[in-house]
Protein backbone atom coordinates (compact mmCIF):
# COMPACT_ATOMS: atom_id res chain seq x y z
CA UNK A 1 0.00 0.00 0.00
CA UNK A 2 1.34 3.50 -0.59
CA UNK A 3 2.33 5.88 2.23
CA UNK A 4 -0.56 8.54 1.44
CA UNK A 5 -3.32 5.27 1.29
CA UNK A 6 -1.90 3.92 4.10
CA UNK A 7 -1.87 7.33 6.32
CA UNK A 8 -5.73 7.79 4.71
CA UNK A 9 -6.67 4.74 5.68
CA UNK A 10 -5.52 5.23 9.43
CA UNK A 11 -7.37 8.73 9.48
CA UNK A 12 -3.95 10.59 10.03
CA UNK A 13 -4.35 13.08 7.22
CA UNK A 14 -7.47 13.75 4.61
CA UNK A 15 -7.45 12.96 0.68
CA UNK A 16 -7.16 17.16 0.18
CA UNK A 17 -4.06 17.30 2.60
CA UNK A 18 -2.31 14.49 0.77
CA UNK A 19 -3.08 16.48 -2.43
CA UNK A 20 -2.02 19.73 -1.21
CA UNK A 21 1.86 17.86 -0.56
CA UNK A 22 1.64 16.16 -3.10
CA UNK A 23 1.72 19.55 -5.06
CA UNK A 24 4.56 20.95 -2.72
CA UNK A 25 6.22 17.77 -2.80
CA UNK A 26 6.31 18.14 -7.10
CA UNK A 27 7.57 21.75 -6.82
CA UNK A 28 9.88 21.11 -4.00
CA UNK A 29 11.41 17.60 -4.13
CA UNK A 30 11.68 15.38 -1.28
CA UNK A 31 9.71 12.50 -0.28
CA UNK A 32 5.81 12.61 0.43
CA UNK A 33 6.36 11.86 4.68
CA UNK A 34 8.91 14.10 5.18
CA UNK A 35 6.61 16.70 2.91
CA UNK A 36 3.60 16.18 4.87
CA UNK A 37 5.99 16.89 8.44
CA UNK A 38 6.99 19.92 6.79
CA UNK A 39 3.32 21.18 6.12
CA UNK A 40 2.43 20.26 9.98
CA UNK A 41 -0.04 17.58 8.84
CA UNK A 42 1.96 14.63 10.50
CA UNK A 43 4.29 14.03 13.34
CA UNK A 44 7.79 12.35 13.21
CA UNK A 45 6.51 9.77 15.19
CA UNK A 46 3.39 9.28 12.72
CA UNK A 47 5.73 9.15 9.80
CA UNK A 48 7.76 6.53 11.42
CA UNK A 49 4.77 4.40 12.52
CA UNK A 50 3.60 4.40 8.99
CA UNK A 51 6.93 3.89 7.46
CA UNK A 52 7.09 0.86 9.89
CA UNK A 53 3.83 -0.87 8.99
CA UNK A 54 4.01 -0.05 4.95
CA UNK A 55 8.00 -1.63 5.56
CA UNK A 56 7.07 -4.26 8.15
CA UNK A 57 9.96 -3.42 10.20
CA UNK A 58 10.18 -2.81 13.45
CA UNK A 59 9.30 0.38 15.25
CA UNK A 60 12.08 1.07 17.96
CA UNK A 61 11.95 3.89 20.41
CA UNK A 62 15.76 4.76 20.77
CA UNK A 63 15.19 6.48 24.01
CA UNK A 64 14.45 3.27 25.13
CA UNK A 65 17.11 1.24 23.74
CA UNK A 66 20.84 0.46 24.88
CA UNK A 67 22.90 1.47 22.30
CA UNK A 68 26.36 0.11 22.21
CA UNK A 69 28.45 3.10 21.70
CA UNK A 70 31.25 0.68 19.83
CA UNK A 71 29.03 -0.53 17.36
CA UNK A 72 27.42 2.90 16.56
CA UNK A 73 30.90 4.28 16.03
CA UNK A 74 31.28 1.81 13.21
CA UNK A 75 29.68 4.21 10.95
CA UNK A 76 31.13 7.71 10.37
CA UNK A 77 29.10 10.13 11.78
CA UNK A 78 28.54 12.21 8.36
CA UNK A 79 27.33 9.56 7.04
CA UNK A 80 25.35 8.58 9.86
CA UNK A 81 23.97 11.95 9.23
CA UNK A 82 23.73 11.71 5.67
CA UNK A 83 21.76 8.61 5.70
CA UNK A 84 19.57 9.51 9.06
CA UNK A 85 20.95 6.05 10.34
CA UNK A 86 22.34 4.93 14.04
CA UNK A 87 23.87 1.55 14.06
CA UNK A 88 22.64 0.05 17.55
CA UNK A 89 24.14 -3.64 18.54
CA UNK A 90 25.24 -6.53 16.77
CA UNK A 91 24.68 -10.29 17.54
CA UNK A 92 27.90 -11.00 15.60
CA UNK A 93 26.65 -11.87 12.42
CA UNK A 94 24.69 -8.80 11.42
CA UNK A 95 24.37 -5.51 12.89
CA UNK A 96 21.00 -3.53 13.86
CA UNK A 97 20.30 -0.23 12.03
CA UNK A 98 17.85 2.24 13.03
CA UNK A 99 16.97 4.53 10.09
CA UNK A 100 14.09 7.13 9.56
CA UNK A 101 13.30 6.26 5.60
CA UNK A 102 13.57 2.51 4.94
CA UNK A 103 12.78 3.24 1.38
CA UNK A 104 15.62 5.67 0.87
CA UNK A 105 17.61 5.38 -2.05
CA UNK A 106 20.71 2.57 -2.16
CA UNK A 107 20.36 2.70 1.77
CA UNK A 108 21.07 -0.77 2.07
CA UNK A 109 24.05 -0.96 0.15
CA UNK A 110 26.06 2.03 1.15
CA UNK A 111 24.97 0.71 4.62
CA UNK A 112 26.68 -2.70 4.14
CA UNK A 113 29.57 -1.31 2.00
CA UNK A 114 30.33 1.05 5.27
CA UNK A 115 29.65 -1.00 8.36
CA UNK A 116 31.49 -4.45 6.91
CA UNK A 117 28.17 -6.90 7.53
CA UNK A 118 24.74 -7.32 6.81
CA UNK A 119 22.35 -5.17 8.30
CA UNK A 120 18.90 -5.62 9.65
CA UNK A 121 16.94 -2.38 9.15
CA UNK A 122 14.59 -1.02 12.29
CA UNK A 123 12.06 2.53 11.73
CA UNK A 124 12.92 5.25 14.36
CA UNK A 125 11.77 8.65 14.28
CA UNK A 126 14.50 11.26 12.44
CA UNK A 127 14.11 13.31 15.47
CA UNK A 128 15.89 10.53 17.88
CA UNK A 129 18.72 9.46 15.37
CA UNK A 130 19.84 13.12 15.27
CA UNK A 131 19.31 13.41 19.03
CA UNK A 132 21.49 10.26 19.41
CA UNK A 133 23.78 11.14 16.52
CA UNK A 134 24.66 13.85 18.70
CA UNK A 135 24.62 12.26 21.74
CA UNK A 136 27.26 9.34 21.09
CA UNK A 137 29.28 11.07 18.27
CA UNK A 138 30.25 14.26 20.88
CA UNK A 139 33.60 12.76 22.01
CA UNK A 140 35.02 11.75 18.54
CA UNK A 141 36.88 13.71 16.04
CA UNK A 142 38.66 16.96 17.14
CA UNK A 143 37.64 15.74 20.96
CA UNK A 144 40.58 12.28 20.52
CA UNK A 145 42.76 14.58 18.48
CA UNK A 146 42.78 17.05 21.00
CA UNK A 147 43.42 14.17 24.05
CA UNK A 148 46.05 13.04 22.03
CA UNK A 149 48.13 15.76 21.51
CA UNK A 150 47.51 16.64 25.41
CA UNK A 151 48.60 13.31 26.35
CA UNK A 152 51.71 13.07 25.64
CA UNK A 153 52.14 16.54 27.63
CA UNK A 154 50.42 15.09 30.42
CA UNK A 155 53.47 12.75 31.19
CA UNK A 156 55.92 15.50 31.40
CA UNK A 157 53.52 17.60 33.70
CA UNK A 158 53.39 18.01 37.30
CA UNK A 159 50.55 20.23 38.48
CA UNK A 160 51.29 22.25 41.81
CA UNK A 161 48.67 24.84 43.38
CA UNK A 162 50.47 27.67 42.77
CA UNK A 163 51.98 26.76 39.26
CA UNK A 164 54.73 28.37 37.39
CA UNK A 165 54.48 30.87 34.15
CA UNK A 166 52.16 31.46 33.05
CA UNK A 167 50.17 29.14 30.17
CA UNK A 168 48.60 31.68 26.93
CA UNK A 169 46.60 30.42 23.96
CA UNK A 170 46.22 31.89 21.09
CA UNK A 171 42.95 31.62 19.21
CA UNK A 172 43.80 29.06 16.69
CA UNK A 173 45.07 26.07 19.21
CA UNK A 174 43.15 23.16 20.06
CA UNK A 175 42.37 24.19 23.37
CA UNK A 176 39.80 26.12 22.10
CA UNK A 177 37.90 23.42 20.38
CA UNK A 178 37.89 21.73 23.39
CA UNK A 179 35.83 24.51 25.31
CA UNK A 180 33.71 24.76 22.43
CA UNK A 181 33.19 20.47 22.84
CA UNK A 182 32.76 21.08 26.61
CA UNK A 183 29.95 23.55 26.18
CA UNK A 184 28.29 22.27 23.07
CA UNK A 185 27.78 18.76 25.24
CA UNK A 186 26.21 20.42 28.29
CA UNK A 187 23.55 22.60 25.58
CA UNK A 188 23.00 19.28 24.72
CA UNK A 189 22.12 18.03 28.04
CA UNK A 190 20.37 20.90 29.13
CA UNK A 191 22.86 21.98 31.36
CA UNK A 192 22.83 24.75 33.61
CA UNK A 193 26.60 25.15 35.01
CA UNK A 194 29.70 23.38 33.97
CA UNK A 195 32.25 22.36 36.83
CA UNK A 196 35.87 21.68 35.72
CA UNK A 197 37.70 20.33 38.65
CA UNK A 198 41.31 19.54 38.65
CA UNK A 199 41.95 16.04 40.74
CA UNK A 200 45.19 14.61 41.20
CA UNK A 201 46.06 13.23 37.88
CA UNK A 202 43.18 14.14 35.40
CA UNK A 203 40.38 17.11 35.14
CA UNK A 204 36.77 16.19 36.09
CA UNK A 205 34.07 17.64 33.99
CA UNK A 206 30.91 17.55 35.22
CA UNK A 207 27.39 19.49 34.19
CA UNK A 208 24.38 19.78 36.50
CA UNK A 209 21.43 18.63 34.67
CA UNK A 210 18.07 19.24 36.24
CA UNK A 211 19.40 19.90 39.37
CA UNK A 212 21.95 17.27 39.53
CA UNK A 213 25.31 17.01 38.69
CA UNK A 214 26.75 13.94 36.36
CA UNK A 215 30.41 13.67 34.78
CA UNK A 216 30.41 14.04 30.82
CA UNK A 217 34.22 13.41 30.38
CA UNK A 218 37.84 13.11 32.17
CA UNK A 219 40.67 15.19 30.16
CA UNK A 220 44.72 14.87 31.16
CA UNK A 221 45.96 16.20 33.71
CA UNK A 222 48.35 18.65 31.26
CA UNK A 223 45.02 19.98 30.14
CA UNK A 224 43.97 21.78 33.56
CA UNK A 225 46.81 25.30 32.90
CA UNK A 226 45.69 25.76 29.43
CA UNK A 227 42.31 25.31 29.84
CA UNK A 228 42.05 27.25 32.62
CA UNK A 229 44.05 30.19 30.92
CA UNK A 230 41.67 30.05 27.94
CA UNK A 231 38.31 30.67 29.88
CA UNK A 232 40.24 33.22 31.98
CA UNK A 233 40.99 34.70 28.67
CA UNK A 234 37.30 34.79 27.42
CA UNK A 235 35.73 36.39 30.64
CA UNK A 236 38.23 38.99 30.77
CA UNK A 237 39.95 37.72 33.85
CA UNK A 238 43.89 38.12 35.07
CA UNK A 239 45.21 34.79 33.92
CA UNK A 240 48.42 35.43 36.51
CA UNK A 241 46.40 35.28 38.97
CA UNK A 242 46.00 31.80 40.55
CA UNK A 243 45.71 32.20 44.30
CA UNK A 244 42.56 34.50 44.34
CA UNK A 245 38.87 33.72 43.45
CA UNK A 246 37.74 35.57 40.40
CA UNK A 247 34.32 36.29 38.93
CA UNK A 248 33.72 37.46 35.01
CA UNK A 249 31.44 36.37 32.09
CA UNK A 250 31.49 36.30 28.45
CA UNK A 251 29.40 35.37 25.65
CA UNK A 252 29.86 32.97 22.95
CA UNK A 253 27.54 31.21 20.61
CA UNK A 254 27.04 27.23 21.00
CA UNK A 255 25.12 25.33 18.80
CA UNK A 256 23.25 28.41 16.84
CA UNK A 257 22.57 30.03 20.44
CA UNK A 258 23.58 32.87 21.66
CA UNK A 259 24.80 31.62 25.84
CA UNK A 260 25.43 34.20 28.38
CA UNK A 261 28.35 32.31 30.99
CA UNK A 262 29.33 33.66 34.26
CA UNK A 263 32.60 32.43 35.70
CA UNK A 264 33.45 31.81 38.60
CA UNK A 265 37.18 30.57 39.31
CA UNK A 266 39.04 29.17 42.78
CA UNK A 267 42.27 27.81 43.68
CA UNK A 268 42.33 24.52 44.87
CA UNK A 269 45.22 22.12 46.01
CA UNK A 270 45.57 20.41 42.68
CA UNK A 271 44.78 23.69 40.45
CA UNK A 272 41.91 26.54 39.69
CA UNK A 273 39.11 24.96 39.46
CA UNK A 274 36.08 27.26 37.76
CA UNK A 275 31.73 26.85 37.53
CA UNK A 276 30.49 28.38 34.27
CA UNK A 277 26.73 29.09 35.38
CA UNK A 278 24.97 28.78 31.12
CA UNK A 279 22.30 30.92 29.89
CA UNK A 280 20.32 30.62 27.03
CA UNK A 281 19.64 33.69 25.92
CA UNK A 282 17.27 32.54 23.21
CA UNK A 283 15.06 30.67 25.68
CA UNK A 284 11.54 32.24 26.26
CA UNK A 285 10.35 32.97 30.20
CA UNK A 286 7.35 31.66 31.11
CA UNK A 287 3.65 33.46 31.84
CA UNK A 288 2.87 33.67 35.87
CA UNK A 289 -0.15 30.48 34.34
CA UNK A 290 2.74 28.10 33.50
CA UNK A 291 4.95 28.19 36.02
CA UNK A 292 3.22 25.41 37.91
CA UNK A 293 1.57 26.99 40.41
CA UNK A 294 -1.38 25.37 41.97
CA UNK A 295 -4.95 26.99 41.65
CA UNK A 296 -4.82 27.75 45.09
CA UNK A 297 -1.77 29.00 45.58
CA UNK A 298 -1.05 31.49 42.29
CA UNK A 299 -4.66 32.79 43.24
CA UNK A 300 -2.91 34.01 46.47
CA UNK A 301 -0.08 34.92 44.86
CA UNK A 302 -1.72 36.73 42.06
CA UNK A 303 -3.36 39.12 44.96
CA UNK A 304 -0.07 40.03 46.38
CA UNK A 305 1.22 41.18 42.77
CA UNK A 306 -1.92 43.45 42.73
CA UNK A 307 -1.55 45.41 45.28
CA UNK A 308 0.12 49.11 44.25
CA UNK A 309 3.05 48.79 46.71
CA UNK A 310 4.78 46.85 49.39
CA UNK A 311 7.61 44.24 48.67
CA UNK A 312 7.09 40.32 47.57
CA UNK A 313 10.16 38.32 47.97
CA UNK A 314 11.06 35.25 46.07
CA UNK A 315 12.87 32.77 48.59
CA UNK A 316 15.11 29.44 47.48
CA UNK A 317 18.28 28.36 47.39
CA UNK A 318 20.36 28.61 44.09
CA UNK A 319 18.80 27.16 41.44
CA UNK A 320 15.39 26.85 42.52
CA UNK A 321 14.11 29.06 40.21
CA UNK A 322 13.68 32.56 41.68
CA UNK A 323 14.67 34.31 38.80
CA UNK A 324 12.40 32.65 36.18
CA UNK A 325 9.40 33.12 38.62
CA UNK A 326 10.43 37.08 39.04
CA UNK A 327 10.19 37.81 35.37
CA UNK A 328 7.12 35.19 35.08
CA UNK A 329 5.81 38.55 37.92
CA UNK A 330 7.28 41.40 36.10
CA UNK A 331 5.45 40.18 32.30
CA UNK A 332 2.17 39.83 34.31
CA UNK A 333 2.21 43.03 36.08
CA UNK A 334 3.86 45.35 33.29
CA UNK A 335 1.87 47.93 31.08
CA UNK A 336 1.88 50.73 29.42
CA UNK A 337 0.20 52.86 32.01
CA UNK A 338 3.29 51.85 34.29
CA UNK A 339 6.90 52.64 34.63
CA UNK A 340 8.88 49.14 35.10
CA UNK A 341 12.63 49.56 36.37
CA UNK A 342 15.08 46.63 36.96
CA UNK A 343 18.57 46.45 38.52
CA UNK A 344 20.21 42.87 37.37
CA UNK A 345 23.31 40.46 37.48
CA UNK A 346 22.95 39.80 34.57
CA UNK A 347 19.76 40.52 32.55
CA UNK A 348 18.99 37.17 31.48
CA UNK A 349 16.06 38.15 29.23
CA UNK A 350 15.22 41.42 27.67
CA UNK A 351 11.44 42.16 28.18
CA UNK A 352 10.18 45.34 25.76
CA UNK A 353 8.99 47.96 27.49
CA UNK A 354 10.96 47.45 30.81
CA UNK A 355 13.77 49.25 31.48
CA UNK A 356 16.87 46.99 32.76
CA UNK A 357 20.15 47.71 34.11
CA UNK A 358 22.94 45.43 34.23
CA UNK A 359 25.07 45.81 37.49
CA UNK A 360 28.98 46.61 36.92
CA UNK A 361 30.43 46.36 39.97
CA UNK A 362 33.63 47.17 38.54
CA UNK A 363 32.71 51.01 38.21
CA UNK A 364 30.54 51.04 40.79
CA UNK A 365 26.92 50.14 39.83
CA UNK A 366 26.12 47.85 42.57
CA UNK A 367 22.57 46.80 43.32
CA UNK A 368 21.93 49.39 46.21
CA UNK A 369 23.32 52.34 43.51
CA UNK A 370 21.38 51.28 40.85
CA UNK A 371 18.43 50.89 43.18
CA UNK A 372 18.95 54.15 44.40
CA UNK A 373 19.23 55.83 40.99
CA UNK A 374 16.05 53.89 39.49
CA UNK A 375 14.26 55.54 42.73
CA UNK A 376 14.84 58.91 41.13
CA UNK A 377 13.49 58.29 37.73
CA UNK A 378 9.87 57.78 39.04
CA UNK A 379 9.28 54.38 38.68
CA UNK A 380 5.91 52.45 39.84
CA UNK A 381 7.35 48.60 39.96
CA UNK A 382 10.83 47.91 40.39
CA UNK A 383 12.88 44.22 40.36
CA UNK A 384 15.83 43.87 42.10
CA UNK A 385 17.34 40.84 40.44
CA UNK A 386 18.50 39.45 44.78
CA UNK A 387 19.03 41.01 47.68
CA UNK A 388 22.60 40.57 48.93
CA UNK A 389 23.40 42.86 51.59
CA UNK A 390 21.88 45.02 54.37
CA UNK A 391 22.34 48.38 52.32
CA UNK A 392 20.24 47.02 48.92
CA UNK A 393 17.94 45.27 52.23
CA UNK A 394 17.07 48.80 53.77
CA UNK A 395 16.83 50.39 50.01
CA UNK A 396 14.03 48.16 49.06
CA UNK A 397 11.96 48.43 52.23
CA UNK A 398 12.16 52.14 51.77
CA UNK A 399 11.38 51.98 48.53
CA UNK A 400 8.23 49.76 49.06
CA UNK A 401 6.83 52.54 52.53
CA UNK A 402 7.02 55.07 49.71
CA UNK A 403 4.64 53.76 47.43
CA UNK A 404 6.66 51.64 45.04
CA UNK A 405 5.94 47.99 44.21
CA UNK A 406 9.22 46.31 45.23
CA UNK A 407 9.90 42.55 43.83
CA UNK A 408 13.87 40.68 44.33
CA UNK A 409 15.03 37.28 45.32
CA UNK A 410 16.54 35.80 48.58
CA UNK A 411 18.22 33.05 49.46
CA UNK A 412 16.61 31.59 51.99
CA UNK A 413 15.18 27.71 53.03
CA UNK A 414 11.24 28.51 52.47
CA UNK A 415 9.27 31.25 53.38
CA UNK A 416 9.10 31.84 56.87
CA UNK A 417 13.04 31.44 56.86
CA UNK A 418 13.17 34.64 54.45
CA UNK A 419 11.29 36.93 57.51
CA UNK A 420 13.96 35.70 59.55
CA UNK A 421 17.00 36.75 56.99
CA UNK A 422 15.70 40.12 56.98
CA UNK A 423 15.95 40.46 60.55
CA UNK A 424 19.32 38.94 60.85
CA UNK A 425 20.51 41.13 58.21
CA UNK A 426 19.67 44.08 60.34
CA UNK A 427 16.40 45.60 59.09
CA UNK A 428 14.11 46.44 62.08
CA UNK A 429 11.24 44.21 62.71
CA UNK A 430 8.46 47.31 62.65
CA UNK A 431 10.34 48.32 59.15
CA UNK A 432 10.47 44.91 57.49
CA UNK A 433 6.18 44.03 58.92
CA UNK A 434 5.34 47.89 57.37
CA UNK A 435 6.78 47.12 53.90
CA UNK A 436 6.52 43.07 53.56
CA UNK A 437 3.56 42.09 51.78
CA UNK A 438 4.23 38.50 50.87
CA UNK A 439 6.84 35.98 50.42
CA UNK A 440 6.99 32.94 47.71
CA UNK A 441 9.37 30.21 48.80
CA UNK A 442 10.00 27.89 46.17
CA UNK A 443 11.94 24.46 44.83
CA UNK A 444 12.65 22.83 41.48
CA UNK A 445 12.14 19.17 41.68
CA UNK A 446 12.97 16.28 38.83
CA UNK A 447 10.16 15.32 36.99
CA UNK A 448 9.67 11.56 36.35
CA UNK A 449 10.75 10.59 33.00
CA UNK A 450 7.87 10.78 30.52
CA UNK A 451 9.04 7.54 28.18
CA UNK A 452 10.42 5.30 30.90
CA UNK A 453 8.29 5.57 34.40
CA UNK A 454 6.70 2.56 35.78
CA UNK A 455 4.83 2.47 39.66
CA UNK A 456 6.65 1.71 41.90
CA UNK A 457 6.60 1.07 45.94
CA UNK A 458 8.85 3.51 47.46
CA UNK A 459 10.52 2.42 50.74
CA UNK A 460 8.87 1.89 53.91
CA UNK A 461 11.05 4.08 56.03
CA UNK A 462 10.49 7.26 53.26
CA UNK A 463 6.50 6.74 53.27
CA UNK A 464 6.56 6.23 56.95
CA UNK A 465 8.76 9.62 57.50
CA UNK A 466 6.46 11.59 55.42
CA UNK A 467 3.57 10.19 56.78
CA UNK A 468 4.93 11.53 60.08
CA UNK A 469 5.85 14.96 59.07
CA UNK A 470 2.56 15.40 57.50
CA UNK A 471 0.09 13.64 59.95
CA UNK A 472 -1.80 12.00 57.55
CA UNK A 473 -1.92 8.62 55.74
CA UNK A 474 -0.18 8.82 52.35
CA UNK A 475 -2.39 6.40 49.78
CA UNK A 476 -2.13 5.93 46.42
CA UNK A 477 0.05 4.61 43.46
CA UNK A 478 3.94 6.10 43.61
CA UNK A 479 5.87 6.21 40.41
CA UNK A 480 9.23 6.76 39.12
CA UNK A 481 11.70 6.55 35.65
CA UNK A 482 13.33 3.26 35.43
CA UNK A 483 16.10 5.04 33.52
CA UNK A 484 16.23 5.35 29.07
CA UNK A 485 18.37 7.52 26.97
CA UNK A 486 15.97 10.01 26.59
CA UNK A 487 16.72 10.79 30.72
CA UNK A 488 20.43 9.23 30.40
CA UNK A 489 19.18 6.57 32.78
CA UNK A 490 18.72 8.89 35.71
CA UNK A 491 14.63 8.30 35.77
CA UNK A 492 14.31 12.07 35.67
CA UNK A 493 13.91 14.25 32.96
CA UNK A 494 13.37 18.30 33.39
CA UNK A 495 11.70 19.70 36.46
CA UNK A 496 8.52 20.91 38.11
CA UNK A 497 8.62 23.66 40.67
CA UNK A 498 6.58 23.78 43.87
CA UNK A 499 5.67 26.87 45.60
CA UNK A 500 4.45 28.26 48.73
CA UNK A 501 2.56 31.79 49.34
CA UNK A 502 3.36 33.18 52.27
CA UNK A 503 0.67 36.44 52.70
CA UNK A 504 2.02 38.94 55.57
CA UNK A 505 -1.30 39.35 57.19
CA UNK A 506 -1.93 41.87 60.45
CA UNK A 507 -1.53 38.87 62.59
CA UNK A 508 1.64 37.85 60.52
CA UNK A 509 2.93 41.51 61.05
CA UNK A 510 2.45 41.09 64.70
CA UNK A 511 4.82 37.79 65.15
CA UNK A 512 7.39 39.47 63.12
CA UNK A 513 7.97 42.89 65.26
CA UNK A 514 7.92 40.84 68.51
CA UNK A 515 10.38 38.85 66.71
CA UNK A 516 8.32 35.43 66.86
CA UNK A 517 10.15 32.19 65.91
CA UNK A 518 10.38 30.58 62.54
CA UNK A 519 7.73 27.58 63.15
CA UNK A 520 5.48 30.01 65.21
CA UNK A 521 4.96 31.84 61.67
CA UNK A 522 4.85 29.32 59.85
CA UNK A 523 2.26 27.44 62.00
CA UNK A 524 -0.07 30.75 61.70
CA UNK A 525 0.73 31.11 57.61
CA UNK A 526 -0.90 27.15 57.61
CA UNK A 527 -3.48 28.37 59.78
CA UNK A 528 -4.54 31.33 57.20
CA UNK A 529 -4.38 29.01 54.05
CA UNK A 530 -0.64 28.97 53.10
CA UNK A 531 -0.25 25.19 51.70
CA UNK A 532 3.18 24.46 52.46
CA UNK A 533 6.22 23.16 50.35
CA UNK A 534 6.42 19.75 51.35
CA UNK A 535 2.79 18.91 50.82
CA UNK A 536 2.55 20.24 47.66
CA UNK A 537 5.63 18.20 46.72
CA UNK A 538 4.45 14.93 48.16
CA UNK A 539 1.01 15.80 46.53
CA UNK A 540 3.00 15.60 42.72
CA UNK A 541 4.65 12.84 43.95
CA UNK A 542 0.91 11.08 44.33
CA UNK A 543 0.09 12.64 40.56
CA UNK A 544 3.28 10.70 39.30
CA UNK A 545 5.45 13.94 38.57
CA UNK A 546 8.36 12.40 40.83
CA UNK A 547 9.06 10.39 43.50
CA UNK A 548 9.70 10.24 47.42
CA UNK A 549 13.39 10.20 47.28
CA UNK A 550 13.36 13.15 45.01
CA UNK A 551 10.91 14.71 47.77
CA UNK A 552 12.75 14.00 50.28
CA UNK A 553 16.27 15.30 48.66
CA UNK A 554 14.95 18.63 47.48
CA UNK A 555 12.00 20.02 49.85
CA UNK A 556 12.93 20.59 53.61
CA UNK A 557 10.14 18.54 55.58
CA UNK A 558 9.41 19.64 58.63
Amino acid sequence: MRLGDLLAARGKVTGDQIRDALLAQNSGGGRLGATLVALGLLTERELAEALSEQSGLDLIDLAREEIDRDIAMLLPESDALRLVALPIRSDGQRIDVAVADPYAADLQPNLIELLGKPVRLHVAASPDILDSISALYVRSGDMDDVLKVFETRAQSRKRTADGAGVTVVDENAPIVRVINLILEQAMRERASDVHIEPQEDSVRIRVRTDGALHQIMTLPDGMGAPLMSRIKVMANLNIVERRRPQDGNFTVEVLGKDVDVRVATSPTVFGEMAVLRLLDKSRSFFELSRLGMSPETEARYQELIRMPFGLVVCAGPTGAGKTTTLYATLAAVNGDHLKVSTIEDPVEYVIPGISQIQIHEQSGLTFATGLRAILRQDPDTVLVGEIRDVETARIAVQAALTGHFVMSSLHATDASAALHRFLDMGIEPYLLASSLTGVVGQRLLRRNCPRCSVSYTPPVAEVAFLERVLGHTLEGTFTRGEGCNLCRNTGYFERVGVYEVLAVTDEIRELMVRHATQSEVRDLAQQQGMRTLARQAVELALEGATTLSEVLRTVAVV
